[in-house]
């Protein structure tokens, strides 16, 4: 069953449910109050009936009489008996004489009240003493309101009953039918988006409800499939492109050196351009192999408490082995009085790798000019902030910067592969940290690097 005609069935259920309750409730109460009601006017009857048929009170018969006359509306079939009560006349032979229900009589002399229905006629007594003897004052008639007016009230109940349930159905069919409209719209859209098609998006409504608000969110997803498509396409392209040079320098090679006999001296300068091809490619796949196990969260990585201020002292004695010439300058003003604020959890090989790679782009994008390292801390973070004053990067390509083989345009006159970067960023996020690079062409580059605090053991 369809959700549409679920809600459907589900609001005719339960409507008619209430309606079943609401008419039946009304029509019990009313009923019963029906009842009560009558019944009092019966013995309100009763009781002015023995007052002036009895003269109990003598001065008021007459009025008591005049009143009723006037203002009390005669009941249908209504009869009025006054039983005097003796030894020599018992109840069933007064029952049978005034045609009166023997059950009535004996209540009355029991209760001094009494109250009797049979059919659609309704009797109410009175027992009272008058001149040391006991009288019986009975009033009895049919019922207009439970014969007639109730009986109203239910044709009306039944009828409204069922035209509300008409309308209701109709309603509920109605309204659930254009309620899954934008949805059905939804679904029309997403069944044209292909691989070929993924630049389609949905139409989010203007009203800020839970449909666009669906529409909202998977269109934001279809942004993130895009993305990751292109950024597969550009590592494909890239990857096909930085794997295919040196194998074809080395097939190059190789061709040439089989053409004809050559001199040893000629074999050994073939072997070493294949060998350094081979080293390249080499590298390569040792690089995309480290950046494809960084980017798996499953493999167990051994962490330990380190500081950060230490970490970047080694990658720099490193770097200066490596690289005489720069001039990474270590500024200290920021350091945090508390040296618990510049310890973190984390790999001490997998972080000197990230940050070398880090402040090498600075250095050799930058011609060795200074290089400033600044290391802080917040009270949840440590701070690491990297500036140099190389030729940055356009602002139309930060977007690509951890694609992996990217590289910017502005950079052919360098060596590398454009994996530095994005390995770097898989380690930082490995540590629970943030790598944030903001950058112009020929401004230089910055690079913010957060990582959380390392919770010690007191």
């Amino acid at each position: 069953m369809k959700t549409q005609t679920k809600i459907a069935v589900s609001l005719v259920v339960f409507n008619i449910g209430l309606l079943l309750l609401f008419g039946i409730g009304i029509y019990f109460f009313l009923n019963e109050y029906s009842y009560v009601d009558f019944y009092k006017r019966l013995e309100t009857r009763a009781t002015i009936g023995a007052k002036y048929n009895l003269k109990i009170d003598s001065a008021n018969a007459e009025a008591f009489k005049k009143v009723r006359e006037q203002h009390l509306e005669k009941l249908e079939a209504e009869k009025e008996h006054i039983i005097k009560i003796s030894p020599e006349v018992s109840l069933e032979q007064q029952a049978s004489t005034y045609h009166l229900p023997l059950s009535l009589l004996q209540d009355l002399l029991k209760d001094g009240r009494a109250r009797y229905q049979e059919g659609s006629k309704f009797y109410g007594g009175i027992k009272l003493r008058h001149n040391n003897a006991t009288y019986l004052s009975i009033v009895s008639a049919n019922s207009r309101f439970v014969s007639h007016h109730l009986t109203f009230l239910r044709n009306i109940l039944l009828w409204g009953f069922l035209f509300i349930v008409v309308v209701t159905v109709y309603l509920s069919i109605y309204f659930s039918k254009h309620f899954f409209d934008p949805i059905r719209e939804m679904i029309d859209k997403v069944k044209q988006i292909s691989t070929e098609s993924i630049h389609l998006r949905l139409k989010e409504p203007e009203n800020n409800n839970e449909i666009s608000e669906l529409a909202s969110t998977f269109n934001d997803l279809l942004n993130r499939i895009e993305t990751a498509f292109e950024t597969q396409k550009n590592f494909i392209s890239n990857a096909s492109h930085e794997l295919a040079t040196p194998l074809t320098a080395i097939m190059g090679e190789a061709d040439v050196a089989l053409i004809k006999e050559r001199k040893p001296e000629e074999y050994q300068n073939v072997l070493h351009n294949v060998l350094t091809q081979a080293e390249r490619l080499n590298q390569i796949t040792k690089s995309l192999l480290f950046l494809a196990q960084t980017g798996y969260k499953g493999k167990k990585i051994v962490f330990e408490i380190l500081r950060t201020d230490e970490l970047i002292w080694e990658v720099k004695e490193l770097i200066d082995r490596l690289n005489p010439d720069n001039k990474i300058l270590v500024d200290l003003s920021l350091l945090p009085e508390d040296p618990k604020k510049l310890k973190i959890n984390g790999n001490r090989q997998l972080l000197h790798l990230a940050l070398a790679n880090i402040l090498n782009n600075a250095c050799k994008y930058s011609h060795n000019k200074p290089v400033s390292v600044h290391i802080g801390a917040s009270q949840e973070q440590v701070l690491l902030f990297i500036k140099d004053q190389g030729i940055g990067i356009p602002e139309s390509e930060l977007p690509f910067i951890y694609d992996p083989f990217f590289r910017a345009s502005n950079t052919r006159l360098f060596e590398g592969y454009g994996i530095g970067l994005p390995l770097a960023r898989n380690i930082i996020k490995l540590h629970n940290g943030t790598l944030l690079v903001t950058s112009k062409a020929n401004s230089g580059t910055s690079v913010q690097i957060n990582f959380p605090l390392a919770k010690l053991i007191k």
